[in-house]
Formats: C-alpha cells, sequence, structure tokens
C-alpha cells in the first residue's frame, strides 16, 4: 500500500502554464476596455443631454426638432468612440506582436 501512495504522488502533473502571456499586457487590455466602456456610456449620453438644451432648443429648434437633432450628435459620438476603440486595438495588437517578433 505503501509502494501505491508513492507512484501516485510522482505521477501527478507540474503546475498547469500560463498561456496568457504577459500580465503587463493583460492589464493594459483591461484598462484600455475599461475606458472604452465608460466612454460609451457616458459621453453619447452627456453629449445628447447636453446639445439639446444647450445648442437646440436655445437656437430656437422646436422640442421634438432638438430631441431629433440630439440623437443624431449622440449617435455620430458613438460611432466615433467605436472607431478609436478599433484604432487603438488595431495597434496595439500590432505593437505586441512586433515585440514578441524581435525576442
Amino acid at each position: 500500500m505503501d509502494n501505491y501512495n508513492k507512484q501516485s504522488l510522482n505521477s501527478m502533473p507540474g503546475p498547469v502554464p500560463d498561456f496568457r502571456g504577459n500580465d503587463g499586457s493583460l492589464v493594459s487590455v483591461l484598462k484600455t476596455l475599461l475606458f472604452f466602456t465608460i466612454m460609451m456610456i457616458t459621453l453619447p449620453i452627456g453629449l445628447y443631454f447636453t446639445s439639446k438644451s444647450y445648442l437646440f432648443e436655445a437656437s430656437g429648434y422646436s422640442s421634438n426638432d432638438s430631441y431629433f437633432y440630439a440623437a443624431i450628435v449622440a449617435v455620430i459620438a458613438v460611432h466615433v468612440i467605436l472607431g478609436f476603440f478599433v484604432y487603438v486595438a488595431w495597434n496595439e495588437g500590432s505593437s505586441q506582436t512586433r515585440a514578441g517578433k524581435q525576442d
């Protein structure tokens, strides 16, 4: 019985390797994702209400027109943020690939 226990302890696998890469790059990716998530929530909503109140209603547009144009401003803001996110993600991935190939 003692022989069986020694064999089972020796045959246990080692620690599982970490395939995530550099932890610094993972933290960097999460910070980028968190930044753009916050921007996607706050900026379009803030621009919607700000442009409705201070830009369109102050310029003399009717209430219905100011809702419509403020929504267009918010949609444009969403598209700009998404474009910046794709640009940052594309450049971040290519810089990590270049850094990995130089090693």
